[in-house]
Order: structure tokens, then sequence, then C-alpha cells
């Protein structure tokens, strides 16, 4: 009998066990969390852009003339003066090459001027010896018009002819100093290139510095013809840099000139100081990484302070402040989430969930202003995830 009794309580004992082990597997796990209590401290909203650097005034030196451009000496980098520093040389251009066609055409071209020279030359011997025989009958009607012999008509038409042949002299030496002129013209088209000599005795023209500066880039080095107008390098002083940045049309105009910006990632260790002065008024359409057309605007920083190591097209990280606080309510942004067109957050008490509508201001990328639902030192959950939902239990995440 003692031993029935003995084997029932130890049976009792094992479903209690069982009981208590199935109990204890069912209850409720508590969820773990990250958490964040939130805080007053100083806040403020920035525009982070990619940027460039860029000389302010950049000069670009073009050939006024069209003409052989001697291959230039200047390097990128090199320092020049204005009015001193010759940055190309133009001589002009040689003659074309002639083919067979073209140089018998003109050597047929030269032989008739050469003729025309000559029948020049005879029509001016014809008219000179014209005017002798005029002046001297000139000198026989003087002498007969004394006594009376010859009238004073007779005397005056004499005259007249020595008049006339003086202007066929001059017409004739006239027509000579043409002829000739035609006939260099022709032998200058015959000449062609020296090729011991390609230059002769040929000027040039130099171009020189507009102002005090550095080469930023050379676009024609090597020897070439050019047009007038062709671009052969460009000059700046790049101790006067500005910063140009792309921004979203929508952040463009939370920005105005003279908004604070700080210039990070040049290079150097410490951000740069600048300031907004222009934004351009209109945008343009820039496809991003992935594939999205957007609207940007060219915004232009002055750098309050520079350095030499910093050059013309640097890339830069330009931080605009468009919103500062001294002191405000923020909670962290990974605490927030939507609920319907309403920010919520899950804050801790007692261990227990509780979702939260708070109202939010100005947004960066770490935290909220917050303006109301929540106060200094309410615990929230960071990153809540979807199974969480209100009066959960929670332990915070060590």
């Amino acid at each position: 009998m003692k031993s029935l009794w003995l084997k029932r309580s130890l049976m009792a004992l094992a479903a209690l066990a069982a009981v208590a082990v199935v109990a204890w597997s069912l209850r409720e796990q508590p969820a773990l969390v990250d958490v964040a209590e939130i805080r007053r401290a100083p806040m403020k909203v920035t525009i982070r852009e990619e940027g460039v650097t860029r000389v302010r005034e950049v000069y670009t030196v073009s050939a006024p003339i069209a003409g052989h451009l001697s291959r230039t000496v200047l390097k990128e980098g090199d320092r020049v003066k204005a009015g001193e520093t010759v940055v190309a040389s133009i001589h002009p251009l040689d003659p074309p090459l002639l083919d067979r066609r073209t140089e018998a055409e003109l050597l047929a071209a030269r032989d008739a001027a050469r003729s025309a020279v000559g029948i020049a030359g005879s029509e001016l011997r014809k008219a000179e010896t014209a005017l002798r025989l005029a002046e001297t009958e000139l000198e026989r009607a003087l002498k007969l018009h004394g006594p009376g012999i010859i009238s004073e008509s007779a005397l005056q038409k004499v005259t007249n002819d020595v008049e006339l042949q003086k202007a066929a002299v001059e017409a004739a030496q006239a027509t000579v100093r043409f002829r000739r002129a035609e006939l260099a013209s022709v032998e200058a088209r015959l000449q062609q290139t020296d090729l011991r000599d390609p230059r002769g005795e040929s000027c040039c023209v130099n171009v020189l510095a507009p102002v005090d500066g550095t080469v930023l880039g050379v676009l024609a080095e090597s020897e070439q013809a050019v047009a007038a107008g062709a671009q052969i390098a460009q000059i700046g002083d790049t101790s006067d840099l500005e910063v140009v940045v792309d921004l979203l049309s929508a952040d463009a105009v939370r920005i105005a000139p003279g908004t604070i910006a700080l210039v990070h990632d040049w290079g150097g260790d410490r951000p740069l100081e600048a300031t907004v002065r222009r934004i351009d008024p209109a945008a343009f359409t820039k496809v991003s990484a992935l594939g999205i057309e957007e609207q940007r605007v060219n915004t232009v920083l002055d750098l309050e302070e520079s350095d030499d190591r910093l050059g013309h097209g640097y890339r830069v990280f330009a931080e605009m402040t468009v919103w500062k606080s001294a002191d405000c309510l923020q909670v962290p942004i990974s605490a927030l989430f939507r609920n319907g067109g309403d920010w919520n957050v899950f804050t801790v008490e007692d261990g227990r969930l509780r979702q939260t509508t708070v109202e939010i201001g100005q947004m960066n990328d770490e935290v909220a202003e917050v303006l109301g639902g929540v106060e200094a030192g309410d615990v929230v959950v960071l990153h809540p995830a979807d199974t969480l939902e209100q009066g959960s239990w929670v332990d915070r995440r060590e």
C-alpha cells in the first residue's frame, strides 16, 4: 500500500514538472531592442553636395589671326606675367602646293604679263618720242612767233600738243607700272616654300599673356595651322578660387546668398569656410547614377580662405547650413516610423511598449526636431521591427 502511494506521488510530481516546463516554454518572451533617450541638444540642418573648385576669372587665349602656330613652350602650371610672357607665336601660312595644271596656267600668265610689260614699255618709248618731237616744234614756233611769222593760234596749237604728249607719257608710265605689278603678282603665286628655310625672313605675331597668373591648360601644344579665334591656352589666378555646387532645385530654394557653408573632403586636415554668393536663376536636367532625371541648379560659393594645394577643377564637398538651433528637443530619425500620415515612435515604460504620435519639425540625416508628443528623458526604440506592437514586452539589447 505504501509503495503504491509512493508511486502515485512520483507520477504526480512528474506531471507537475511537465506542466511547469510547458508553461515556462509558452510564457511571453521579451523582445530585445536598441533604445535611445530623447534629449535636448544643439541641432542644425545642412545640405551636403559634391562640387568643384574653379578659378573665378579664366582667360582663354586665342589666335587673333589665321596663321601657322609655333609649338607652344608653356606647360600647365607655368607662371605668366601680363603683357610680357609670350603664350604663342603665329607665323604666316605657307603657300599652297601647286599641281601641274595650276603651275602651267601660272607660267602662261607670267609670260603674258612679261609680254604686257614689253608692250607697255614700247608704248612709253613711243609717247616719249612724240613728246620730244612736240617740244622741238614748240621751240621752233616760239622763234617764229617773235617776228610775227606765225599767228597766236598756231603757237597755242603747238603748246597744246606738248601738253597732250606729256599726258600720254604719264599714262604710258602708269601702264608700265601696272603691267609690272601684274607680273610680280603672278611670280608671287609661283613661289613655293623653301624646304631649307620654310620661314625665311617672315615676321610673326606674338600673343602675350592677358593677366598675371598660371597656365591652367594648353589647348594647342603642337605646331599647326590655326584659324582666327582658335583657342590656344587658358590662364587664371589659382589663388582666387570659388566653388560651384549643383543642387537639387528643391534644395536650392532653401538657401540664399550669404548662407554659411563648409568645404569638406578636399584633401586637407580641416574644412574651409565659404559663403554662398550666387544661385543661378535657371536649372538644368541631369541624369543621376540611378538613371533618374533631376533638375539641378548651380550654386557659387566664395571661399573665405584658400589653400595653395587647391587648384582649378578639384573635387570637394560643400555643406550648407539651412537651419540651426542652439537647444532643441530631438529624437533619432531611426526611431521614427509612419502611421498613416503621422510620425510615431515606440516609447518604453516599465518594460512595455507604448506607441506615441509625435510632431516633427526640422530633420537632418541623424536626428529630428520634436515639437510635441514626447519629453526629454523618454526612452524610444531604435529601428522598430514590424513584429513590435502596443504593449509588447521588450528588453534592452546590451
